[in-house]
């Protein structure tokens, strides 16, 4: 700044301009995420599996509150 002879405003200023004015250069192209078809599908039951880590959450539960007695 010194050596341009102008304020921090105006140098800060102009940086962000010329910041502004870049910002098209040199742009990668755009990230698109490729996906692919898992094959045949698969007739999971959630409400079953939920049930199932509910009753091992259970378990756990009562298994660690009789362990504090």
């Amino acid at each position: 700044m010194r050596q341009r002879g102008i304020s921090f405003k105006r140098a800060l200023n102009e940086a962000i301009r010329t910041g502004l004015l870049r910002r098209n250069e040199g742009l990668r192209p755009r990230f698109v995420q490729q996906s692919f078809p898992l094959g045949a599908e698969h007739n999971f039951r959630w409400d079953t599996a939920l049930a199932s880590a509910e009753a091992m959450e259970d378990e756990e539960l009562g298994l660690n509150l009789s362990l504090r007695k």
